[in-house]
Protein backbone atom coordinates (compact mmCIF):
# COMPACT_ATOMS: atom_id res chain seq x y z
CA UNK A 1 0.00 0.00 0.00
CA UNK A 2 1.38 3.70 -0.91
CA UNK A 3 1.80 6.32 1.47
CA UNK A 4 0.04 9.59 1.10
CA UNK A 5 1.84 12.72 0.62
CA UNK A 6 1.59 15.49 3.54
CA UNK A 7 0.85 18.88 1.83
CA UNK A 8 2.17 22.21 2.42
CA UNK A 9 -0.24 24.92 1.93
CA UNK A 10 1.39 26.52 -1.37
CA UNK A 11 1.89 22.28 -2.62
CA UNK A 12 -2.06 22.22 -2.11
CA UNK A 13 -2.91 25.40 -3.29
CA UNK A 14 -1.57 24.66 -6.60
CA UNK A 15 -2.09 21.01 -6.75
CA UNK A 16 -5.87 22.86 -6.56
CA UNK A 17 -5.44 24.94 -9.78
CA UNK A 18 -3.65 22.54 -11.59
CA UNK A 19 -6.62 19.77 -11.05
CA UNK A 20 -9.02 22.90 -11.68
CA UNK A 21 -7.61 23.82 -14.98
CA UNK A 22 -7.09 20.58 -16.43
CA UNK A 23 -10.79 19.06 -15.73
CA UNK A 24 -12.57 22.17 -16.13
CA UNK A 25 -10.92 21.55 -19.75
CA UNK A 26 -12.08 17.99 -20.04
CA UNK A 27 -15.92 18.55 -18.82
CA UNK A 28 -16.14 22.02 -20.93
CA UNK A 29 -16.48 19.32 -23.38
CA UNK A 30 -19.50 17.75 -22.61
CA UNK A 31 -21.01 20.77 -23.69
CA UNK A 32 -19.05 22.12 -25.85
CA UNK A 33 -20.65 21.44 -28.86
CA UNK A 34 -23.86 22.73 -28.40
CA UNK A 35 -24.49 25.26 -30.59
CA UNK A 36 -22.37 23.67 -33.08
CA UNK A 37 -23.88 21.12 -34.01
CA UNK A 38 -26.75 22.75 -36.70
CA UNK A 39 -23.19 23.80 -38.38
CA UNK A 40 -21.60 19.98 -38.11
CA UNK A 41 -25.26 18.85 -39.45
CA UNK A 42 -24.25 20.78 -42.33
CA UNK A 43 -20.67 19.96 -42.78
CA UNK A 44 -20.86 16.48 -42.83
CA UNK A 45 -24.72 15.96 -44.61
CA UNK A 46 -25.48 13.86 -40.85
CA UNK A 47 -29.24 14.18 -39.52
CA UNK A 48 -29.96 15.90 -35.75
CA UNK A 49 -30.24 12.78 -34.35
CA UNK A 50 -26.80 11.70 -36.00
CA UNK A 51 -25.20 14.28 -34.96
CA UNK A 52 -25.74 14.29 -31.56
CA UNK A 53 -23.80 11.16 -31.18
CA UNK A 54 -21.18 14.14 -30.78
CA UNK A 55 -22.69 14.53 -27.26
CA UNK A 56 -24.38 11.50 -26.56
CA UNK A 57 -21.43 9.20 -27.63
CA UNK A 58 -19.18 11.05 -25.19
CA UNK A 59 -21.39 11.01 -22.11
CA UNK A 60 -22.02 7.21 -22.97
CA UNK A 61 -18.08 6.57 -22.78
CA UNK A 62 -17.84 8.80 -20.13
CA UNK A 63 -20.53 7.15 -17.75
CA UNK A 64 -18.97 3.66 -18.95
CA UNK A 65 -15.45 5.19 -17.73
CA UNK A 66 -16.69 6.61 -14.59
CA UNK A 67 -17.24 3.19 -12.72
CA UNK A 68 -13.36 1.91 -14.15
CA UNK A 69 -12.33 5.27 -11.72
CA UNK A 70 -12.73 4.10 -8.57
CA UNK A 71 -10.69 0.55 -9.37
CA UNK A 72 -7.85 3.54 -10.57
CA UNK A 73 -8.16 5.46 -7.62
CA UNK A 74 -7.13 2.99 -5.28
CA UNK A 75 -4.75 0.82 -7.81
CA UNK A 76 -2.49 3.78 -9.43
CA UNK A 77 -0.51 6.47 -8.05
CA UNK A 78 -3.28 9.80 -7.95
CA UNK A 79 -0.07 11.91 -10.28
CA UNK A 80 0.29 9.46 -12.50
CA UNK A 81 -3.19 8.94 -12.87
CA UNK A 82 -4.24 12.52 -13.24
CA UNK A 83 -1.49 13.05 -15.86
CA UNK A 84 -2.90 9.88 -18.12
CA UNK A 85 -6.20 10.83 -17.69
CA UNK A 86 -4.91 13.98 -19.13
CA UNK A 87 -2.93 12.87 -21.48
CA UNK A 88 -5.47 10.65 -22.97
CA UNK A 89 -8.13 13.70 -23.47
CA UNK A 90 -5.16 15.37 -25.30
CA UNK A 91 -4.40 12.61 -27.72
CA UNK A 92 -8.82 12.72 -28.57
CA UNK A 93 -8.51 16.33 -28.53
CA UNK A 94 -5.70 16.47 -31.22
CA UNK A 95 -7.88 13.86 -33.27
CA UNK A 96 -11.08 15.97 -33.24
CA UNK A 97 -8.93 18.73 -34.29
CA UNK A 98 -7.63 16.94 -37.35
CA UNK A 99 -10.73 14.51 -38.24
CA UNK A 100 -11.58 14.54 -42.28
CA UNK A 101 -14.85 12.84 -41.72
CA UNK A 102 -17.77 12.64 -38.95
CA UNK A 103 -16.61 9.20 -37.89
CA UNK A 104 -12.77 10.72 -37.19
CA UNK A 105 -14.70 13.34 -35.25
CA UNK A 106 -16.84 10.97 -33.22
CA UNK A 107 -13.98 8.85 -32.58
CA UNK A 108 -11.66 12.01 -31.50
CA UNK A 109 -15.19 12.53 -28.77
CA UNK A 110 -15.25 8.92 -27.50
CA UNK A 111 -11.27 8.68 -26.77
CA UNK A 112 -11.64 12.56 -25.12
CA UNK A 113 -14.42 11.14 -23.07
CA UNK A 114 -12.03 8.07 -21.62
CA UNK A 115 -9.78 10.95 -19.99
CA UNK A 116 -12.65 12.58 -18.74
CA UNK A 117 -14.14 9.76 -17.33
CA UNK A 118 -11.34 9.53 -15.09
CA UNK A 119 -10.47 13.04 -14.26
CA UNK A 120 -14.09 13.79 -12.92
CA UNK A 121 -14.37 11.47 -10.31
CA UNK A 122 -10.29 11.87 -9.21
CA UNK A 123 -10.98 15.70 -8.32
CA UNK A 124 -13.99 14.92 -6.09
CA UNK A 125 -12.32 12.01 -4.63
CA UNK A 126 -9.58 14.25 -4.05
CA UNK A 127 -10.80 17.43 -3.05
CA UNK A 128 -13.15 15.04 -0.45
CA UNK A 129 -9.85 13.31 0.76
CA UNK A 130 -7.93 16.34 1.34
CA UNK A 131 -10.57 18.32 2.99
CA UNK A 132 -12.23 17.39 6.51
CA UNK A 133 -15.98 16.60 6.50
CA UNK A 134 -16.82 20.26 7.88
CA UNK A 135 -15.18 21.94 5.40
CA UNK A 136 -16.38 19.99 2.39
CA UNK A 137 -19.35 22.04 1.40
CA UNK A 138 -16.50 24.92 0.41
CA UNK A 139 -14.32 22.78 -1.05
CA UNK A 140 -17.06 21.16 -3.71
CA UNK A 141 -18.03 24.45 -4.02
CA UNK A 142 -14.86 24.97 -6.30
CA UNK A 143 -15.68 21.33 -7.96
CA UNK A 144 -18.88 22.63 -8.88
CA UNK A 145 -17.08 25.57 -10.75
CA UNK A 146 -15.73 22.61 -12.97
CA UNK A 147 -18.86 20.71 -13.01
CA UNK A 148 -21.64 22.90 -13.08
CA UNK A 149 -19.67 26.00 -15.04
CA UNK A 150 -18.11 24.45 -17.40
CA UNK A 151 -21.25 22.41 -19.48
CA UNK A 152 -22.76 26.00 -19.33
CA UNK A 153 -20.19 28.08 -20.76
CA UNK A 154 -19.64 25.40 -23.37
CA UNK A 155 -22.63 26.84 -25.33
CA UNK A 156 -21.61 30.38 -25.13
CA UNK A 157 -17.86 29.22 -26.03
CA UNK A 158 -19.16 26.72 -29.11
CA UNK A 159 -21.04 29.99 -30.34
CA UNK A 160 -18.35 32.30 -30.41
CA UNK A 161 -15.98 29.53 -32.06
CA UNK A 162 -18.53 29.10 -34.47
CA UNK A 163 -19.47 32.35 -35.89
CA UNK A 164 -15.66 33.96 -35.78
CA UNK A 165 -13.30 30.65 -37.03
CA UNK A 166 -13.75 27.18 -38.06
CA UNK A 167 -15.34 24.74 -35.75
CA UNK A 168 -12.20 22.64 -35.19
CA UNK A 169 -10.83 25.76 -33.43
CA UNK A 170 -13.06 24.20 -30.90
CA UNK A 171 -10.74 21.65 -30.17
CA UNK A 172 -7.30 23.69 -31.34
CA UNK A 173 -7.67 26.08 -28.47
CA UNK A 174 -7.93 23.39 -25.70
CA UNK A 175 -4.52 21.82 -27.10
CA UNK A 176 -1.61 24.24 -26.00
CA UNK A 177 -3.74 24.41 -22.28
CA UNK A 178 -3.62 20.88 -21.94
CA UNK A 179 0.03 20.37 -23.15
CA UNK A 180 0.59 23.21 -20.17
CA UNK A 181 -1.44 21.61 -17.53
CA UNK A 182 0.21 18.22 -17.90
CA UNK A 183 4.09 19.91 -17.56
CA UNK A 184 2.39 21.12 -14.24
CA UNK A 185 0.96 18.35 -12.79
CA UNK A 186 4.46 16.87 -13.53
CA UNK A 187 5.80 19.60 -11.04
CA UNK A 188 2.69 20.04 -8.29
CA UNK A 189 0.66 16.66 -8.60
CA UNK A 190 1.06 14.37 -5.70
CA UNK A 191 -0.10 11.52 -4.69
CA UNK A 192 -2.75 11.88 -2.07
CA UNK A 193 -5.18 8.81 -2.17
CA UNK A 194 -3.76 5.28 -0.49
CA UNK A 195 -3.35 2.89 -3.03
CA UNK A 196 -3.24 -1.25 -3.10
CA UNK A 197 -2.38 -3.94 -5.32
CA UNK A 198 -5.85 -5.60 -6.39
CA UNK A 199 -7.38 -6.99 -9.40
CA UNK A 200 -9.85 -6.22 -11.65
CA UNK A 201 -13.08 -8.29 -12.30
CA UNK A 202 -12.97 -8.02 -15.93
CA UNK A 203 -16.10 -9.98 -16.51
CA UNK A 204 -18.07 -6.42 -14.15
CA UNK A 205 -16.36 -4.53 -16.60
CA UNK A 206 -16.86 -6.06 -19.61
CA UNK A 207 -20.91 -6.15 -18.18
CA UNK A 208 -20.57 -2.55 -17.48
CA UNK A 209 -19.64 -1.63 -20.93
CA UNK A 210 -22.18 -3.66 -22.93
CA UNK A 211 -25.34 -3.12 -20.14
CA UNK A 212 -24.49 0.00 -19.79
CA UNK A 213 -23.82 0.85 -23.98
CA UNK A 214 -26.73 -1.15 -24.80
CA UNK A 215 -28.88 1.48 -23.06
CA UNK A 216 -27.51 4.42 -23.84
CA UNK A 217 -27.07 3.11 -27.80
CA UNK A 218 -31.19 1.93 -27.59
CA UNK A 219 -32.55 5.73 -26.28
CA UNK A 220 -29.71 7.32 -28.75
CA UNK A 221 -31.09 5.36 -32.03
CA UNK A 222 -34.61 5.87 -31.38
CA UNK A 223 -34.38 9.73 -32.66
CA UNK A 224 -33.40 8.11 -36.40
CA UNK A 225 -35.37 4.43 -36.01
CA UNK A 226 -38.30 5.22 -33.93
CA UNK A 227 -39.95 3.32 -30.68
CA UNK A 228 -40.49 0.59 -32.39
CA UNK A 229 -37.74 0.07 -34.30
CA UNK A 230 -36.03 -3.67 -33.86
CA UNK A 231 -32.64 -2.41 -33.08
CA UNK A 232 -34.11 -0.05 -30.73
CA UNK A 233 -35.69 -2.33 -29.05
CA UNK A 234 -33.40 -5.29 -28.57
CA UNK A 235 -30.62 -2.49 -27.36
CA UNK A 236 -32.59 -1.56 -24.36
CA UNK A 237 -33.99 -5.10 -23.77
CA UNK A 238 -30.30 -6.32 -24.08
CA UNK A 239 -28.86 -3.40 -22.11
CA UNK A 240 -31.18 -3.45 -19.35
CA UNK A 241 -30.60 -7.34 -19.00
CA UNK A 242 -26.57 -6.96 -19.05
CA UNK A 243 -27.01 -4.10 -16.73
CA UNK A 244 -29.41 -6.34 -14.25
CA UNK A 245 -26.44 -9.04 -14.32
CA UNK A 246 -23.66 -6.26 -13.34
CA UNK A 247 -25.38 -4.92 -10.44
CA UNK A 248 -26.38 -8.88 -9.16
CA UNK A 249 -22.98 -9.53 -9.87
CA UNK A 250 -21.64 -6.54 -8.23
CA UNK A 251 -23.54 -7.62 -5.19
CA UNK A 252 -21.98 -10.95 -4.38
CA UNK A 253 -18.52 -10.86 -5.25
CA UNK A 254 -16.42 -10.03 -2.03
CA UNK A 255 -14.50 -7.55 -4.42
CA UNK A 256 -16.93 -5.60 -6.72
CA UNK A 257 -15.78 -3.71 -9.47
CA UNK A 258 -18.53 -0.69 -8.37
CA UNK A 259 -18.95 -1.20 -5.03
CA UNK A 260 -23.01 -0.12 -5.20
CA UNK A 261 -23.58 -1.57 -1.42
CA UNK A 262 -23.01 2.44 -1.31
CA UNK A 263 -26.68 2.78 -2.47
CA UNK A 264 -28.04 1.08 0.85
CA UNK A 265 -27.10 4.57 2.87
CA UNK A 266 -30.49 6.39 2.01
CA UNK A 267 -28.99 10.00 2.39
CA UNK A 268 -26.13 8.58 -0.53
CA UNK A 269 -29.03 6.94 -2.64
CA UNK A 270 -31.46 10.17 -2.75
CA UNK A 271 -27.92 12.60 -3.20
CA UNK A 272 -27.26 10.82 -5.77
CA UNK A 273 -30.97 10.58 -7.75
CA UNK A 274 -31.46 14.55 -7.26
CA UNK A 275 -28.04 14.93 -8.82
CA UNK A 276 -28.71 12.97 -11.92
CA UNK A 277 -32.29 14.48 -12.38
CA UNK A 278 -30.50 18.25 -11.74
CA UNK A 279 -27.89 16.57 -14.54
CA UNK A 280 -30.71 15.75 -17.24
CA UNK A 281 -32.21 19.24 -16.43
CA UNK A 282 -29.34 21.15 -16.97
CA UNK A 283 -27.63 19.21 -19.95
CA UNK A 284 -30.58 18.41 -21.70
CA UNK A 285 -31.80 22.11 -21.81
CA UNK A 286 -28.52 22.80 -22.67
CA UNK A 287 -28.77 20.89 -25.69
CA UNK A 288 -32.41 21.52 -27.11
CA UNK A 289 -32.35 25.36 -26.39
CA UNK A 290 -29.61 26.10 -28.96
CA UNK A 291 -31.39 23.85 -31.85
CA UNK A 292 -34.33 26.38 -30.87
CA UNK A 293 -32.82 29.82 -30.70
CA UNK A 294 -30.86 28.60 -34.15
CA UNK A 295 -33.84 27.11 -36.22
CA UNK A 296 -36.78 28.94 -34.30
CA UNK A 297 -34.69 32.28 -34.10
CA UNK A 298 -32.67 32.08 -37.08
CA UNK A 299 -29.94 32.68 -34.47
CA UNK A 300 -26.17 32.61 -35.35
CA UNK A 301 -24.75 30.07 -33.44
CA UNK A 302 -22.85 32.89 -31.56
CA UNK A 303 -25.97 34.87 -30.19
CA UNK A 304 -27.47 31.25 -29.44
CA UNK A 305 -24.39 31.01 -27.26
CA UNK A 306 -24.02 34.37 -25.63
CA UNK A 307 -27.82 33.49 -24.70
CA UNK A 308 -26.81 31.03 -22.69
CA UNK A 309 -23.71 33.17 -20.76
CA UNK A 310 -26.08 34.58 -17.97
CA UNK A 311 -26.62 31.04 -16.50
CA UNK A 312 -22.72 29.85 -16.99
CA UNK A 313 -21.82 33.44 -14.92
CA UNK A 314 -24.74 32.68 -12.48
CA UNK A 315 -23.28 29.07 -12.09
CA UNK A 316 -19.65 30.46 -11.02
CA UNK A 317 -20.61 33.18 -8.70
CA UNK A 318 -23.07 30.73 -6.70
CA UNK A 319 -20.84 27.72 -6.80
CA UNK A 320 -18.63 28.78 -3.78
CA UNK A 321 -21.43 30.17 -2.05
CA UNK A 322 -23.66 27.17 -1.67
CA UNK A 323 -20.74 25.53 -0.65
CA UNK A 324 -19.85 27.72 2.11
CA UNK A 325 -23.58 27.96 2.93
CA UNK A 326 -24.12 24.19 3.00
CA UNK A 327 -21.18 23.67 5.85
CA UNK A 328 -23.27 26.06 7.97
CA UNK A 329 -26.77 24.98 7.38
CA UNK A 330 -26.74 21.84 5.22
CA UNK A 331 -28.65 20.66 1.98
CA UNK A 332 -32.39 20.38 2.56
CA UNK A 333 -33.74 23.68 2.42
CA UNK A 334 -30.93 25.00 -0.16
CA UNK A 335 -32.26 22.20 -2.54
CA UNK A 336 -35.72 22.33 -1.89
CA UNK A 337 -35.65 25.89 -2.64
CA UNK A 338 -33.27 25.28 -5.68
CA UNK A 339 -35.67 22.75 -7.06
CA UNK A 340 -38.73 25.14 -6.47
CA UNK A 341 -37.00 28.04 -8.58
CA UNK A 342 -35.99 25.49 -11.25
CA UNK A 343 -39.68 23.94 -11.92
CA UNK A 344 -41.08 27.37 -12.02
CA UNK A 345 -38.30 28.60 -14.37
CA UNK A 346 -38.57 25.47 -16.55
CA UNK A 347 -42.49 25.76 -16.89
CA UNK A 348 -42.68 29.02 -19.29
CA UNK A 349 -40.66 26.96 -21.63
CA UNK A 350 -43.87 25.13 -22.13
CA UNK A 351 -45.07 27.82 -23.86
CA UNK A 352 -41.96 29.17 -26.14
CA UNK A 353 -43.24 30.28 -29.67
CA UNK A 354 -41.44 31.51 -32.63
CA UNK A 355 -41.54 35.22 -31.57
CA UNK A 356 -40.56 34.63 -27.80
CA UNK A 357 -38.60 37.87 -27.12
CA UNK A 358 -34.87 36.50 -27.02
CA UNK A 359 -34.00 38.69 -23.25
CA UNK A 360 -36.98 36.93 -21.91
CA UNK A 361 -35.26 33.23 -22.41
CA UNK A 362 -31.96 34.87 -21.25
CA UNK A 363 -33.68 35.83 -17.72
CA UNK A 364 -35.60 32.20 -17.59
CA UNK A 365 -32.22 30.15 -18.43
CA UNK A 366 -30.58 32.35 -15.38
CA UNK A 367 -32.80 31.58 -12.96
CA UNK A 368 -33.21 27.82 -13.77
CA UNK A 369 -29.33 27.91 -13.80
CA UNK A 370 -29.59 29.57 -9.93
CA UNK A 371 -31.99 26.75 -8.96
CA UNK A 372 -29.27 24.29 -9.98
CA UNK A 373 -26.72 25.85 -8.02
CA UNK A 374 -28.44 25.56 -5.44
CA UNK A 375 -28.98 21.53 -5.32
CA UNK A 376 -25.81 20.08 -7.15
CA UNK A 377 -23.23 20.43 -5.24
CA UNK A 378 -25.19 20.68 -1.89
CA UNK A 379 -27.09 16.90 -2.63
CA UNK A 380 -23.47 15.70 -3.42
CA UNK A 381 -21.42 16.85 -0.52
CA UNK A 382 -24.21 15.41 1.71
CA UNK A 383 -23.91 12.09 0.08
CA UNK A 384 -20.69 11.76 0.24
CA UNK A 385 -20.51 13.00 4.21
CA UNK A 386 -22.54 10.15 4.79
CA UNK A 387 -20.32 7.69 3.72
CA UNK A 388 -17.22 6.16 5.72
CA UNK A 389 -13.96 7.70 4.59
CA UNK A 390 -12.58 4.35 3.34
CA UNK A 391 -15.85 4.31 0.98
CA UNK A 392 -15.18 7.82 -0.58
CA UNK A 393 -13.59 6.59 -4.03
CA UNK A 394 -16.25 3.99 -4.23
CA UNK A 395 -19.00 6.59 -3.48
CA UNK A 396 -17.71 8.82 -6.23
CA UNK A 397 -17.67 6.66 -8.65
CA UNK A 398 -21.10 5.37 -8.15
CA UNK A 399 -22.57 8.98 -7.68
CA UNK A 400 -20.88 9.73 -10.54
CA UNK A 401 -21.72 6.69 -12.84
CA UNK A 402 -25.22 7.17 -11.73
CA UNK A 403 -25.55 11.04 -12.97
CA UNK A 404 -23.70 10.78 -16.19
CA UNK A 405 -25.78 7.74 -17.47
CA UNK A 406 -28.70 8.95 -16.31
CA UNK A 407 -27.56 12.67 -18.24
CA UNK A 408 -27.02 11.00 -21.43
CA UNK A 409 -30.02 9.01 -21.36
CA UNK A 410 -31.94 11.79 -20.03
CA UNK A 411 -30.70 14.18 -23.38
CA UNK A 412 -30.79 11.06 -25.61
CA UNK A 413 -34.79 10.94 -24.67
CA UNK A 414 -34.99 15.09 -25.06
CA UNK A 415 -33.44 14.70 -28.54
CA UNK A 416 -35.83 11.66 -29.60
CA UNK A 417 -38.73 13.54 -28.50
CA UNK A 418 -37.89 16.88 -30.10
CA UNK A 419 -37.37 14.58 -33.56
CA UNK A 420 -39.90 11.95 -33.19
CA UNK A 421 -42.92 14.87 -32.47
CA UNK A 422 -41.48 16.76 -35.01
CA UNK A 423 -41.19 14.14 -37.71
CA UNK A 424 -44.86 13.03 -36.61
CA UNK A 425 -46.20 17.08 -37.03
CA UNK A 426 -44.53 18.39 -40.16
CA UNK A 427 -45.93 19.14 -43.23
CA UNK A 428 -46.43 16.75 -46.05
CA UNK A 429 -43.57 17.21 -48.34
CA UNK A 430 -45.59 18.23 -51.39
CA UNK A 431 -46.26 21.63 -50.40
CA UNK A 432 -42.78 22.43 -50.40
CA UNK A 433 -43.16 22.40 -54.28
CA UNK A 434 -46.86 23.76 -54.50
CA UNK A 435 -47.08 26.13 -51.54
CA UNK A 436 -43.00 27.02 -49.88
CA UNK A 437 -44.42 29.34 -47.78
CA UNK A 438 -46.59 27.29 -46.14
CA UNK A 439 -44.46 24.59 -46.00
CA UNK A 440 -42.17 26.28 -44.57
CA UNK A 441 -44.42 28.04 -41.53
CA UNK A 442 -45.93 24.57 -40.72
CA UNK A 443 -42.70 23.04 -40.05
CA UNK A 444 -41.45 25.67 -37.42
CA UNK A 445 -44.81 25.10 -35.80
CA UNK A 446 -44.03 20.78 -36.05
CA UNK A 447 -40.72 21.96 -34.77
CA UNK A 448 -41.81 23.60 -32.32
CA UNK A 449 -44.08 21.11 -30.92
CA UNK A 450 -40.72 19.06 -30.60
CA UNK A 451 -39.19 21.67 -28.80
CA UNK A 452 -42.55 22.07 -26.08
CA UNK A 453 -42.28 18.00 -25.69
CA UNK A 454 -38.40 17.81 -24.82
CA UNK A 455 -39.28 20.70 -22.00
CA UNK A 456 -42.22 19.15 -20.85
CA UNK A 457 -39.66 15.82 -19.81
CA UNK A 458 -37.46 18.21 -18.66
CA UNK A 459 -40.21 19.79 -16.32
CA UNK A 460 -41.47 16.64 -14.96
CA UNK A 461 -38.52 15.48 -13.82
CA UNK A 462 -37.79 18.95 -12.06
CA UNK A 463 -41.36 18.41 -10.21
CA UNK A 464 -39.91 14.78 -9.07
CA UNK A 465 -36.96 16.60 -7.81
CA UNK A 466 -38.82 18.71 -5.63
CA UNK A 467 -40.75 15.70 -4.30
CA UNK A 468 -37.54 13.85 -3.40
CA UNK A 469 -35.70 16.93 -1.83
CA UNK A 470 -38.27 16.84 0.99
CA UNK A 471 -36.99 13.36 2.10
CA UNK A 472 -33.48 14.91 2.76
CA UNK A 473 -32.22 15.38 6.15
CA UNK A 474 -32.22 19.08 7.47
CA UNK A 475 -28.70 18.86 8.75
CA UNK A 476 -25.84 17.08 6.46
CA UNK A 477 -24.26 13.63 7.76
CA UNK A 478 -20.75 13.03 8.49
CA UNK A 479 -18.83 10.25 7.65
CA UNK A 480 -18.22 10.02 11.38
CA UNK A 481 -21.76 8.77 11.77
CA UNK A 482 -21.57 5.84 9.86
CA UNK A 483 -19.89 2.86 11.93
CA UNK A 484 -17.22 1.42 9.74
CA UNK A 485 -18.09 -1.66 10.33
CA UNK A 486 -21.09 -1.91 8.76
CA UNK A 487 -19.16 -2.20 5.51
CA UNK A 488 -16.08 -4.67 5.30
CA UNK A 489 -12.90 -2.62 4.42
CA UNK A 490 -13.30 -2.56 0.50
CA UNK A 491 -17.53 -1.81 1.31
CA UNK A 492 -18.67 -5.30 1.39
CA UNK A 493 -22.43 -6.13 3.03
CA UNK A 494 -23.86 -3.83 5.46
CA UNK A 495 -24.46 -5.53 8.71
Amino acid sequence: MSKTTKLSGFSKTMMIVVLLIGTFCTVLNQTLLATALPKLMSTFDVSTATVQWLTTGFLMVNGIMIPLSAYLATTVNTKWLYIGSMTIFLGGTILAYTAPTFGALLAGRLVQALGVGIAMPLLQTIMLTIFPAESRGAALGLTGIVIGVAPALGPTLSGWIIDKYQWRDLFGMIIPIMVVVIILALFFMQPIIKTKKQKIDWLSLVLSTFGFGGLLFGFSSAGNDGWTSTKVLVSLIVGAIITGLFIWRQLVIPKPFLELRVFKIGEFTLSAVLSSIVMIAMLGVETVLPLYLQIAHGMSALHSGLTLLSGAVVMALMSPLTGKTFDVMGGKRLATTGMVILTLATLPFMWLTLDTPTIYIVFLYAIRMFGISMVMMPVTTSGMNALPDHLIADGTASNNTARQVASSIGSAIMITLLTNVTNNAEPAKHLLKAAPLDYKQQYLNASLDGYHAAFAFSLVFAVIGVILTFFLKDHQAHSKDIDPKDFNQKGGDAA
